[in-house]
């Protein structure tokens, strides 16, 4: 299948998920602010988002996609045309143990909710009573979200493996239209008040989710019957690749939670949210290209190894590492560069102040520094899994966390709420560090001559349009906090205008040339 092609297809979706996601902050910083109220906020949601990246859309996708199409292959091969039957045999199994291991730890977790809430936030020492409370209400709130998201996880992780990629890219489009709905219908003049009303909407959000994947399912011809609970050798082995993959594909979130955990507890009020707020403009080029290539390598690449094609799936790994440095080398500079100017845009209104935007941009800064890295393992982390290696990533992931705790525990003293974003850059660089050098080692990646003689142009261009833009940086500054058109021109023409530097960079450094476009053209027609 065309990378490219299908890359589009998730990518595009998830930008216009990402985009809404923007407007969804927005609004949540106008009608709320930076303080004790949004801090709150984003550290209950910190926890199912957490969950979520370990158990559901990164754990169990790294190991369900690749035994899913390893099904389908085998029925294939016994009988032509029964592969399918044969992979949702199989999902039905892993939906009969995934179902109630959910709805137990829900509850475990509601009832629990004070204890998780005391070690999630470090005691909250600096915070009374009435407030440590407040959180444990929010957590008890968002909480079931994990729930429903873990089976969208499964169903999307089905879609995925038959190439219906768009439709589980999509889904988070409601979580934002659900926040942002609540937003304008249920905001009040107090900001807890608020803040509860969000907290709602997430798990009716992941509700929401559910149904949209349940019926993207029927429509496709995907029915999973409940069975009773039963642990064959194929859920045992699903079990056993999940527990590694969880800490592997989760490190990132991880370190974010360690990260507002301890800015929770000795940063001041509004130090989570501009990590926060810093975090979700870093998510976007991350949402685009990181997330889009992650959920078309892993089934590519998995169904290529299973048919022996091991050509195939280096030059596709190869294609996409040169498509996350192309995407992510112009945007880890622009992040950089023009974070003030982007910030004020985006966020600098009603409750959320000049300073806000100041130490948020500085947070959007060290968060940046890691953006090539973050993106890198999703496009690395699919060689481990496609092969059923989940043990390797989730070693790395563990020396990852280690040096971001460690860097954390020294930054914080040093560099306050810069601090936390600064050491979770490094500890990605790290964790991509050694995912790349095992990859190389083994002879499971190889960079090909095409990928090494573009790559460090790509990185002049970018940082050739850095240069340009930091020169322009001051004449879109007075735009970017006037009237909503004004700062929403103000930003398109600075996004616009950093593209066509970089295109132009790209063509007279040689990191592309005009016959890479016509044969781009020609592939997606």
């Amino acid at each position: 299948m065309n990378l490219t092609k299908a890359l589009g297809s998730v990518g595009g979706l998830t930008l216009a998920s990402r985009v809404l996601g923007l407007v969804r902050d927005s609004l949540f910083f106008r009608f709320v602010g930076a303080n004790f109220a949004s801090d709150a906020f984003q550290i209950a949601f910190r926890l199912p988002n957490m969950f979520r990246a370990l158990f559901a859309e990164g754990a169990f996708s790294a190991a369900f996609i690749p035994m899913f199409n390893r099904k389908v292959a085998e029925g294939d091969k016994d009988e032509e045309g029964s592969g399918l039957a044969h992979g949702l045999a199989f999902a039905e199994h892993a939906l009969s143990v995934l179902l109630p291991v959910l709805i137990v730890m829900t509850a475990l977790v509601e009832l629990a909710a004070w204890p998780v809430t005391w070690v999630q936030t470090f005691g909250y020492g600096k915070g009374s009573p009435a407030q440590f409370d407040y959180i444990v209400l929010l957590n008890r709130l968002t909480f079931p979200y994990l729930l429903f998201i873990s089976l969208v996880s499964l169903l999307g992780g089905i879609l995925n493996s038959l190439h219906r990629f768009w439709v589980n890219a999509a889904a988070p489009i409601l979580l934002n239209l659900t926040l942002i709905v609540a937003l304008l219908f249920f905001h009040t003049h107090d900001p807890m008040a608020t803040a509860r009303n969000q907290a709602i909407a997430v798990s009716v959000a992941g509700l929401l989710q559910f149904v949209w994947l349940w019926w993207a399912c029927r429509r496709a011809g995907v029915r999973l019957k409940l069975r009773w609970p039963v642990i064959n050798d194929d859920v045992k082995r699903l079990m056993k690749l999940i527990l590694p993959a969880a800490a592997g594909a989760g490190a990132v979130q991880i370190n974010l939670v360690i990260s507002t955990a301890l800015a929770a507890r000795f940063l001041p009020a509004g130090s989570v949210s501009y990590i926060y707020a810093a975090d979700r403009l870093n998510q976007l080029p991350l949402g685009l290209i990181g997330i889009g290539l992650g959920t078309v390598l892993l089934p590519t690449v998995s169904r290529q190894l299973g048919a022996g094609r091991e050509v195939e799936a280096m030059e596709t790994q190869n294609r996409g590492m040169e498509l996350a440095l192309l995407l992510t080398l112009p945007a880890t500079v622009a992040l950089i560069v023009c974070g003030q100017p982007i910030v004020a845009a985006l966020f600098e209104h009603g409750k959320f102040t000049a300073t806000n935007s100041y130490y948020t941009a500085q947070a959007l800064a060290a968060f940046s520094i890691g953006l090539p890295s973050y993106i890198l393992v999703k496009v690395l982390t699919p060689g481990y899994y496609a092969r059923a290696d989940t043990r390797t990533p989730v070693r790395y992931a563990t020396w990852s966390m280690l040096v971001n705790l460690v860097l954390n525990l020294i930054f914080i003293w040093w560099l306050g709420h810069m601090g936390p974003p600064l050491a979770t850059a490094i500890a990605s660089t790290v964790n991509v560090v050694l995912l790349y050098r095992t990859l190389a080692k083994r002879g499971h990646f190889v960079a090909d001559a095409q990928l090494r003689r573009r790559s460090w142009r790509m990185g002049v261009a970018a940082l050739l349009m850095g240069g340009a833009m930091a020169l322009l940086n001051e004449r879109f500054q007075p735009y970017v906090t006037g009237t909503n058109v004004e700062r929403w021109g103000a930003l398109l023409l600075l996004v616009a205008t950093g593209v066509l530097v970089y295109a132009v960079a790209s063509f007279a450094t040689g990191a592309f040339r005009a016959a890479d476009i016509k044969r781009l053209v020609r592939r997606n027609s």
